[in-house]
């Protein structure tokens, strides 16, 4: 049985008081299921996920059909998963099987209030949909009514730093307590910074590739060429030439291929598989 206080097991003893009273409060969603339907057991936590995030604007009553085949029957249903929503003591609508969670949303919001959304959530959505100026004010008016809240701060300027406002960006930075300095958030921020700055003075592109089509061991191509996937997130294929430049001068720059490695790893953090990949392949160069 779930700990969640929006998802209850009904039975034929309490679902007139849980589900067909307490439905004159809050709509219940009735789940009919079996342990043997496969379909049933992708619903369920579906259903067990909207009733948490709902927040209790519905609840999810669940019905094992096997346990409760009375009171499986009374409820009509000749099919598993049947899914019924139940508003004052009515039957208001409902779907059999395993719908995504899309459609299932469009039944609830027909009959149910929808969550508030998080707006924090909302930042961070629109930012991975590219809309960095919507994010970017979501966050700073978060910041303006909770100035302390140093996970908002470091989003505002990771958010600055790709709009190329590296200035800003470590001003916040460098305003962080000191040991929020060394948490892995800002530390990928130190990191994407100071890539960024070094971006500022690389050749064309195209002109990096001819160069390398021409001279493939060129030490300063291959580092130049390395920053420049890194900026595009292209990682691995910074992290390759970065070896690359290690076995053809490890010494070049007083060792920068090594240290834009290491730098490159923080900024990602070690569940990063490339990480670990190259982390292997360093330490095989340095051993």
């Amino acid at each position: 049985m779930s700990e969640s206080p929006h998802v209850f097991d009904a039975t034929m003893e309490n679902f007139q008081e849980s589900v067909m009273e307490a439905s004159a409060q809050t709509p219940i969603l009735i789940d009919v299921w079996a342990d043997w339907c496969a379909p049933c057991k992708q619903l369920m936590p579906l259903l067990e996920k909207l009733a948490n995030e709902y927040q209790g604007q519905f609840r999810l009553a669940k019905v094992n059909a096997d346990e409760q085949q009375q009171l499986t029957a009374s409820l009509g249903v000749r099919s598993l998963p049947t899914v019924i929503l139940v508003k004052d003591g009515q039957a208001v609508d409902g779907f059999n099987g395993a719908l995504p969670e899309s459609e299932i949303r469009q039944v609830l919001d027909k009959h149910v209030e929808a969550p508030a959304e998080d707006p924090y959530e909302t930042a961070h959505q629109r930012w991975q949909d590219g809309d960095v100026e919507g994010a970017l004010a979501i966050l700073t008016e978060l910041n303006q009514n909770d100035p302390d809240d140093l996970k908002v701060l470091i989003d505002i300027a990771q958010l600055k730093a790709e709009l190329g406002d590296v200035d800003t960006a470590e001003q916040v930075l460098d305003s962080l307590p000191p040991e929020e300095k060394l948490q892995t958030q800002a530390k990928q921020l130190a990191a994407r910074i100071k890539f960024i700055r070094q971006a500022g003075e690389l050749p064309p592109v195209a002109e990096l590739e001819q160069t390398l089509a021409a001279h493939p061991d060129d030490p300063a191509a291959l580092h130049q060429r390395a920053l420049q996937h890194v900026l595009k997130e292209e990682n691995a294929d910074a992290m390759a030439l970065l070896i690359r430049l290690m076995q053809v001068d490890s010494g070049y720059r007083d060792g920068i291929a090594k240290t834009t490695l290491i730098e490159l790893f923080d900024k990602l953090g070690s569940g990063d598989p490339d990480v670990r990949t190259y982390r292997r392949k360093l330490y095989t160069l340095m051993h």
